[in-house]
């Protein structure tokens, strides 16, 4: 692990991830920007739904920022010198940054599927919307769907995963040797010391906390759905129970597919960068740097994903590019009074 020399990048490093960054880069900037100004302009500031949603834009924003700086440190980094100050950003900044809103997407995540599931706790009748607060759990589930928890929720999130991180890179930045390493692209940059290892130990038990009580709220989902199926008519409410399934299910989707594999793989790295196996070594922090991109490309598709789920957001989006006629004005404040109601129910 002390052998300066033993990273070699490949053209999968100094190629191929330059080029995705730089392509997921104007997608993410143009697609967050979009929803942050329609969730700004078009949506009451008071619904929870917002407020999650607003916090998810900001964490992706961020992440997005980060990117033409990857995309250079992934192409150059293995001839920046150590000391240099763009080292210095691509392993500080460019570290926090990204790994602060990852954290703080996936717990945000988990905090709309909760809300999501107390939504439909809420709207199965008058029998189950007066029981719901009645256990911790089911007032748990409430405070959920309430504003002022949503904020300090989304507050502490930031502030718990900023303090975490801010140590670890702080002890890293502390920790800087200038003459055991002549390059910025190197094991230390990759793997951090121990306090980062920790932080990273700690990350994952709370993505698989989140992962477990999303994966945990579907299955519940699905098994009231199908008990009320068996024992009522749903009539009316079918499209809410139907809604709010399809948003929980892409939520563990997401997590799925975009934040499962790189927190399978995180602690065997940390495992096996013990071995001083330099071709091992090679293939482990490649591995790792791929799917750190493929957890970064979730935030470049979320404006994608919310506009073929979300018919509201849809139709305010296609509303910015049509002519503003007194029919047209008319029918926008529609549409954004369905939003408004929707981000209400939700």
């Amino acid at each position: 692990m002390n052998n300066s020399s033993c990273l070699q990048p490949s053209p999968a490093t100094t190629v191929a991830l330059p080029i995705l960054y730089s392509c997921l880069f104007p997608a993410g900037i143009f697609g967050n920007i979009l929803s942050a100004w329609i969730f700004l302009r078009k949506v009451p500031t008071r619904r929870t739904q917002y407020i999650y949603l607003a916090n998810l834009v900001a964490a992706n924003l961020l992440v997005c920022s980060t990117m033409p700086f990857l995309a250079a440190y992934f192409a150059e980094g293995h001839r920046w010198p150590y000391e240099s100050a763009a080292c210095r950003i691509a392993q500080h900044l460019g570290t926090l940054v990204v790994h602060v809103s990852m954290y703080v997407t996936i717990t945000i995540l988990c905090s709309i599927a909760l809300s999501q599931y107390a939504t439909l706790k809420k709207n199965c009748g008058p029998q189950h919307s007066q029981a719901l607060p009645g256990t911790f759990h089911g007032r748990l589930l409430h405070e959920f769907r309430q504003p002022k928890f949503a904020k300090y929720l989304c507050a502490v999130i930031w502030l718990i995963v900023l303090c975490i991180t801010v140590t670890a890179i702080t002890y890293n930045a502390q920790e800087r040797v200038s003459g055991e390493f002549p390059t910025c692209y190197n094991i230390k940059v990759e793997a951090g010391e121990r306090p980062a290892m920790i932080a990273a130990y700690l990350a994952t038990v709370g993505f698989f906390l989140a992962f477990m009580t999303v994966l945990w709220s579907y299955y519940s989902l699905t098994r009231h759905l199908s008990r009320i199926q068996r024992n009522t008519c749903i009539g009316e409410k079918h499209l809410i129970y139907r809604t709010v399934k399809r948003n929980i299910l892409v939520i563990q989707m997401i997590l799925t597919v975009c934040f499962l594999p790189y927190h399978i793989f995180r602690p065997i790295f940390y495992v096996l960068l013990t071995d001083n196996n330099c071709p091992r070594l090679n293939y482990l922090v490649e591995i790792k740097n791929v799917l750190t991109c493929l957890a970064a490309t979730k935030s470049s598709l979320d404006p994608v994903i919310t506009l073929l789920l979300d018919k509201t957001f849809k139709k305010s989006l296609y509303s910015l590019f049509t002519k503003s006629t007194p029919e047209h004005q008319k029918q926008n404040d529609d549409i954004f009074t369905e939003m408004g109601r929707s981000m209400e129910r939700f």
